[in-house]
């Protein structure tokens, strides 16, 4: 059997996202302390759930304000390419998921690292929460010229898979998420 990197990485995606699931059912606490390994079992009132919303929030937003520019010495905050009221989260208790969507806004509207910056905020969103996400992220309307192609790719998990297949394009995606130390 032959295996791409491509499969690998799907198939490594899915042991993530089977990972995520067994922490979270496997810490999940009752109201008198103790684990339980069935999330059924315990009902959210609103408010806890819309402060666990409003803490995904920050959380992504504290995880993405770090990204650096491909081109600058400067991180995506400072260049208001990212901003708070720019992350969305929406806990779907149906289907105990968060759909969390991303709009940013690049530097001028024909921006030829748009996509990068796309990647980037994805990658480091992926690799840095727990919570079982619909993962959004979008160019703020109108402000590229090649807005809705680059929305497609940066929301296609094969062109994501692709594009981190490539060492060079992998290199500089793993230079924009770098934490500083």
């Amino acid at each position: 059997m032959i295996l791409t990197i491509s499969s690998l990485l799907m198939m490594f995606a899915n042991l993530m996202q089977q990972t995520k699931k067994i922490i979270q059912e496997k810490y999940l606490k009752n109201d008198s302390g103790n684990t339980t390994a069935n999330p059924i079992a315990i009902e959210a009132t609103d408010e806890q759930l819309d402060e666990k919303t409003h803490e995904l929030k920050d959380q992504i937003y504290d995880i993405i304000r770090t990204i650096k520019d491909p081109e600058k010495p400067a991180t995506l905050e400072d260049l208001s390419v990212v901003y708070e009221n720019g992350v969305e989260v929406i806990n779907q208790r149906n289907l105990k998921l968060y759909t969390v969507r991303i709009e940013f806004n690049p530097t001028v509207p024909h921006c030829s690292l748009a996509t990068l910056i796309g990647l980037s905020i994805r990658i480091k969103v992926i690799r840095s929460i727990l919570e079982n996400v619909k993962l959004d992220i979008y160019i703020k309307e109108g402000a590229h010229t090649t807005e809705e192609e680059i929305n497609k790719q940066i929301n296609d998990k094969e062109r994501v898979a692709a594009a981190m297949e490539n060492p060079s394009l992998r290199d500089v995606v793993e230079k924009c998420i770098k934490e500083e130390e």
